[in-house]
């Protein structure tokens, strides 16, 4: 995975390219921020592109046209199809993967990147010369958007993935402590659910009925407008099918400079729900150097089927290392001013402390 002056070196070849230059911050230790252009498109349907150009899609697929200009609220329950103000001219050994950033997750607007003639969301394939596009689709708030709001990240790869297995990951964990307390690798670094955090609010679960989130705002909204607190009862809480909650990771969690890790599920077997829908951490998340020391995963959870109890110390997924090409020059926290930094349960940024 490419470090951010790699990603800097890419723009400055003209691999990453738009009509407005890069913005200060916009590139992250990992990866790279996507802004929103001037138009959305309001669509019938999710779509793959598949062999055809997007704009080929959305000429069948798309019921009007919006100007985010002076900004345009996109409506829960709808999906948008929003040209992005960056375009790619990756070289032939360079790929790409993209997923929301956290706040966008915490808010449950459901983001993924779309290319030219692709076969997969968030997958761009080496050597990619097009233009992105981001599908958005709030679940639980409507939203009003602007141009150059950054809802999603893109990461670069330079050949294949290089994924810690088990063997490294426990070396890795023996140098650096990976996690707070006992580490239970399987498949990646196993984390579970805290419902017995200190005071009486487990988690916070989406109102059905809420007013509308401007995405440039920053603390200034009332929780309780938004959200209800959810209190486990005997430390379990049941998940009610179709609900959009917020819980935190009983571990406190690290991820060394010269690493990067996402946020995979467990396993089908544990339960008919999903857990988080952003997932990447940066390097330097929970790092002592870089103002943090552990920082425990917000869960964004989703049940979907049949209720479904939820245990404290249930194991619920795992975060999966991978080495960074070289250790980036900025770290996520003290050098960017991070906003999920040493956190706990803790909603998006849009919210005022509860």
């Amino acid at each position: 995975m490419l470090p951010a002056q790699r990603i800097a070196a890419l723009a400055d070849a003209g691999a990453i390219a738009a009509d407005i230059p890069l913005e200060p911050g916009q590139i992250q230790p990992a990866s790279l921020d996507l802004r929103l252009g001037t138009r959305a498109f309001r669509v019938r349907a999710s779509f793959l592109p598949g062999a055809a150009p997007v704009e080929a899609r959305l000429a069948d697929l798309a019921m009007h046209e919006i100007d985010l200009t002076g900004g345009a609220v996109l409506e829960k329950g709808c999906v948008y199809v929003v040209p992005l103000a960056e375009r790619l001219a990756l070289p032939p050994d360079v790929a790409a993967v993209a997923n929301a950033k956290s706040s966008t997750g915490r808010l449950d607007l459901f983001t993924r990147l779309i290319t030219d003639r692709g076969f997969e969301f968030d997958r761009v394939e080496p050597g990619y010369n097009g233009p992105l596009y981001a599908e958005i689709s709030p679940r639980s708030f409507s939203v009003l958007a602007r141009p150059g709001q950054r809802l999603n990240q893109i990461r670069f790869r330079q050949g294949a993935p290089a994924i810690l297995d088990d063997t490294a990951l426990a070396r890795l964990n023996e140098a650096a402590r990976l996690v707070d307390g006992p580490a239970h690798i399987a498949g990646g670094l196993a984390f579970s659910v805290d419902l017995e955090p200190p005071g009486a609010v487990a988690g916070y679960r989406a109102k059905p009925h809420t007013g509308l989130v401007d995405l440039d705002r920053v603390g200034h909204y009332d929780p309780a407008e938004f959200w209800e607190p959810v209190a486990a009862e005997r430390g379990r809480i049941i998940l009610d099918p179709g609900a959009f909650y917020i819980l935190v990771s009983r571990e406190a969690v690290h991820v060394p400079p010269g690493y990067a890790a996402e946020m995979a599920p467990y396993v089908a077997m544990v339960g008919e729900f999903r857990v988080h829908y952003a997932g990447f951490f940066d390097p330097g998340f929970g790092h002592e150097a870089a103002g943090g020391a552990g920082a425990r995963g917000v869960l964004e959870v989703r049940c979907h089927e049949a209720p479904f109890a939820l245990d404290h110390g249930q194991i619920v997924g795992r975060l999966v290392y991978e080495r960074m090409l070289e250790a980036p020059e900025i770290l996520y926290g003290r050098d960017m001013g991070s906003t999920y930094q040493g956190q706990g349960l803790k909603l998006s940024k849009h919210f005022r402390a509860p």
